[in-house]
């Protein structure tokens, strides 16, 4: 065989292989039983609403009972099967007696949603070790606490699917969120070796870096300084540089159903990926200069007009947001 003749027999073994092993990674959400921490509210209660159209059975956990019961409710009226939990995924063993419950009940997690989260927004000087502490424990303790429960099933039945919720703040660090950024860091590097390790056994890892979500997680983020509630909101309700919580919760399930390793949405979160990949003395300069520019501690609260923020606080009353805030 010539040389050209080998080469085209490469090129369509390579991608004769990869069409099998991408048929034989997708994953059918259709009576699966499908886990989501944080699903009460937010985009863990949109991503809830999705697989519910796609025929999974749902268990939420989430810390609030009453946020629970009124997810639950709502998913119950689209004919969905739900399990409430009530559950700290910070503490170990809150989270194998909540297993334990959801295993009686259900039987074996067929997939599991890590999406529970914190946020502190606010400049260095007014975080605290203990801001550092909560999102650590939740981002990165509370996702491999769940992930050693279920992992030892997936393993034993060579079939699995689980999804790291990340951040474009989990591959660039972003100025006054740096707990939050150190933790999502953390949560990508665990996950990522997750997925190396288990995807001999069929069990296969995604991590998801989204940008800003409309989910209308802003009304319950915690503004270290007042002044930051302003900037914050405005960004994370910005057609472009944010993308509605309905899409992203399409995009990481179409990820996780084909068992990808990673989805970065919108188009504006891969740019700044690649830019910071490309060229990181220049996304260094960049990140500077917008610290320069965000509220410095002290400083006065401006209230953004209403119209800014319009897109973000719809999506709050949509998705269960309003109960804490």
């Amino acid at each position: 065989m010539s040389a050209r003749g080998w080469l085209l027999f490469a090129v369509g073994a390579s991608l004769g292989a990869r069409a099998v092993a991408r048929a034989r990674q997708c994953f059918d959400y259709t009576g699966k039983l499908v886990l989501i921490s944080g699903g009460s509210r937010g985009l863990g209660l949109v991503l809830a609403r999705e697989l519910a159209a796609r025929g999974a059975r749902l268990a939420l956990c989430a810390r609030d009972r009453d946020e629970l019961a009124r997810a639950a409710k709502e998913l119950r009226g689209r004919c969905a099967e739900v399990h409430e939990l009530v559950c700290d995924v910070s503490r170990r063993d809150d989270v194998q007696r909540t297993l334990r419950e959801l295993r009686e009940r259900a039987g074996p997690v067929d997939m599991l949603i890590n999406n529970a989260g914190v946020i502190q927004v606010g400049p260095l000087d007014s975080q605290a070790i203990d801001d550092f502490d909560e999102a650590l424990k939740v981002h990165f303790w509370g996702a491999l606490h769940l992930m050693e429960g279920v992992i030892p099933e997936m393993r034993a039945r060579r079939t699995g699917r689980i999804v790291n919720i990340s951040s474009i703040g989990g591959r660039i660090a972003i100025p006054h969120l740096v707990p939050y950024c150190a933790s999502k860091f953390a949560l990508v590097g665990l996950s990522d070796g997750l997925r190396a390790e288990l995807a001999r056994d069929d069990v296969w890892v995604t991590t998801v870096c989204p940008g800003m979500m409309r989910t209308g997680s802003h009304v319950n983020a915690h503004f270290k300084e007042r002044a930051d509630r302003g900037w914050f909101s405005v960004v994370n309700s910005t057609p472009l540089i944010s993308i509605s919580a309905e899409r992203a919760a399409r995009a990481i399930l179409a990820a996780a159903r084909d068992g990808r390793a990673e989805a970065v949405f919108p188009y504006s979160a891969k740019l700044l990926v690649l830019a910071r990949n490309l060229a990181p003395e220049t996304t260094a300069r960049i990140a500077n200069l917008a610290n320069r520019l965000l509220p410095r501690p002290g400083a006065l609260e401006a209230t953004p007009p209403r119209v800014l923020t319009a897109l973000s606080d719809r999506a709050a009353h949509r998705n269960n947001e309003l109960s804490r805030a």
